[in-house]
């Protein structure tokens, strides 16, 4: 739907009595243009930000005359959920899209914030890439193309205009041949990396993007400065999450989601800028993309989001200074992962809800970076040691780590007497937020889906006839903490009349590993006719991997029963399939059933449509079936 007219007039006057309120104020009259240079996979990586390995002369002239973020988070560690965050000014978490290329409706009656600025006025330009999750309200940019551009608006309209560099992305970290500009010999190499061949030459190549894409600030720069534009402009540049590279994108940790962020305000339009603003100074202030949308609607004089989990950190609605920022990572193409991050100034808190399952669970699309390949191999090999290591395994349930004497995060003091008391803080911190913006990610996907066919999934995160969020996060709490004493509660908790909760009791069974399952197995062979499939999938995988020889016979039946896209739909597919590829070769029984599995199904979202075909893959490669035929190939991440 567009925006109806009568909201449209109204949001149009609010732009323009907000310029005539600072013509009377003696300030220049007009709204500034707003031009945002966003760039792909990169951490804060830059000279500027005190990277002695990183070539940006241009980018560290306008870091000299604007202000730098050292605490900026992207909430979210891979592309479309983190510009989801950013286009709506709501946590994906609440609206049900945190999940990788997922789609779900906007709360009923919200609007994308460009048009809001388009109400406003503002001519709104994106050139090119949206990859949001939300299905858009109407019509939300002016021009959204390789072809848009501020050029094209009418006579003395202000503008706002997105422009995103690509050529920074993961993909074009492994893209060969490649001469390299830095030497590989000098990157510098995180703790968790191994020093491998391939290792540097992927972060040599990570720089040598990075310097092109510096080359291309400068020009975008350079057509503001010719049309005469410089002094009417604020600038913004950020990377749209952390770096590319693997152990970073797709993790919810600092490495993850800590981004460069640079605001660039001229002189005529002083009092839209920050109020700890010093041209070539740096601030320590948390903000996140959540915070983007409103801060952006106070500069433009347009009406603030409605409704919208940000804090403006700049210009005439600036609010209060956060005490923390909040990361999550949800399902990452194929993979199923659960978990939500905290940092303030100094230390950053990330709970496991699926300890389980390793960080680097294989993902196809990232196996194909050679470094994840190497870095795998050496695992493989033994010829690792820890902190190189702990990717591959299970995850604690709780992550605490203090970015003063551990930038690179490897040193877990959750369990540290000394840091008791930081832990709890940050702990209740994350459960706050949890509750406090109704995250419907606890639910299995499909059941965000299913439980909101007559509304959307924002309002079933409000409504507790439809959803116990206090229940279902105590349960999937118990279910992460790794306390054995725990099972004999979550063993009740199967026969909850919710299949949330039981979701989670039986997750904590499975986590708890062969004593849980063994001691319990009456009971998770109940869960094996549960109405609820992925119930059924996380059933199946405890008893596959731990039960006797019965147990595990049927545990694949029900297992191989789901997995059947075209039958069962992507949801239940895709879950069955992962506890198919977490046994190994005991799922070997299955292997001509798995073989004639389809792939796809007619009626995927089109973005979501490979991902049963490359669990299908995977598992054909453990058990050394023949390599399926290639599917087309997935949009990049």
């Amino acid at each position: 739907m567009h925006v109806p007219l009568a909201v449209a007039a109204i949001l149009f006057a609010l732009g323009f009595s907000s310029a005539a309120r600072a013509a009377d104020a003696g300030e220049p009259p007009g709204r500034p243009n707003i031009l945002w240079l966003t760039t792909e996979d990169i951490g804060p990586h830059l000279g500027c930000y005190g990277d002695g390995y990183a070539d940006t002369p241009a980018l560290d002239r306008l870091a000299g005359r604007s202000l730098r973020y050292l605490n900026c988070w992207s909430n979210a560690p891979v592309c479309a959920p983190a510009r989801t965050t950013i286009i709506s000014g709501l946590y994906p978490t609440g609206t049900g899209a945190e999940h990788m290329r997922s789609l779900v409706p906007m709360p009923a009656g919200t609007l994308m914030f460009p048009q809001r600025l388009r109400a406003a006025g503002y001519y709104c330009t994106n050139n090119v890439k949206e990859d949001y999750n939300l299905v858009k309200p109407g019509k939300v940019w002016d021009e959204s193309s390789a072809k848009a551009h501020w050029r094209n608006r009418r006579p003395d309209q202000p503008f706002f205009a997105v422009f995103n560099f690509f050529g920074t992305h993961e993909s074009l970290i492994r893209r060969r041949p490649h001469v390299a500009v830095h030497d590989p010999a000098k990157a510098p190499l995180p703790a968790y990396h191994p020093d491998d061949p391939d290792v540097r030459r992927d972060w040599a190549q990570y720089y040598d993007n990075i310097t092109t894409m510096d080359r291309w600030v400068a020009a975008k720069l350079g057509e503001l400065a010719a049309a005469g534009l410089a002094d009417d402009t604020v600038v913004v540049f950020f990377g749209d999450h952390g770096s590319g590279m693997p152990r970073s994108k797709r993790t919810p940790c600092n490495s993850g989601l800590s981004v460069p962020f640079i605001i660039h305000v001229p002189a005529k339009w002083k009092r839209l800028a920050p109020p700890e603003y010093a041209a070539g100074g740096a601030t320590d202030r948390l903000v996140s993309f959540v915070d983007l949308a409103p801060t952006v609607c106070g500069w433009a004089g347009a009406a603030a989001p409605d409704p919208c989990d940000g804090v403006a950190f700049a210009g005439p609605t600036v609010g209060p200074s956060r005490k923390y920022v909040y990361g999550f990572r949800g399902r990452m193409d194929e993979r199923l992962d659960l978990a939500r991050s905290a940092r303030d100034k100094r230390f950053v808190y990330v709970r496991n809800y699926m300890p389980h399952r390793p960080a680097g669970q294989h993902n196809a699309y990232m196996f194909e970076t050679p470094a994840t390949a190497a870095w795998r191999r050496l695992y493989d090999a033994g010829k690792l040691a820890p902190p190189q290591t702990y990717f591959w395994e299970p995850k604690p349930p709780e992550e605490l780590y203090d970015l003063t004497t551990d930038k690179d995060e490897v040193r877990n003091l959750a369990g540290s007497p000394e840091h008791a008391g930081t832990l709890a803080r940050m702990r209740k911190a994350v459960h706050d937020w949890v509750l406090a913006t109704n995250d419907v990610g606890l639910l299995p996907e499909g059941e965000i889906h299913s439980r909101s066919t007559a509304s959307t999934p924002y309002a079933l995160g409000r409504d507790r006839s439809k959803y116990p969020l206090e229940r279902v996060l105590e349960t999937a709490e118990l279910a992460s903490n790794g306390v054995p004493a725990a099972a004999g509660d979550l063993v009740g908790r199967l026969r909850d009349e919710d299949s949330a909760v039981r979701y989670w009791a039986a997750t904590g069974l499975l986590a708890r590993g062969q004593p849980a399952a063994t001691m319990h197995a009456a009971a998770l062979r109940v869960g094996l006719a549960d109405a609820s499939p992925y119930v059924r999938g996380v059933v199946g995988e405890a008893l596959g991997k731990f039960g006797g020889p019965a147990d595990r016979a049927a545990a694949l039946e029900v297992l191989i029963g789901s997995a059947d896209v075209r039958r069962n739909g992507v949801f239940p597919a895709v879950a069955a399939l992962a506890a198919i590829d977490e046994l190994g070769a005991a799922a070997a029984p299955l292997k001509d059933r798995i073989a004639a599995l389809p792939r796809t199904a007619p009626g995927i979202e089109p973005r979501m449509k490979d991902n049963a075909a490359r669990l299908i893959e995977h598992i054909a490669e453990t058990l050394g079936l023949p390599a399926p035929a290639a599917g087309p190939a997935a949009p990049p991440e």
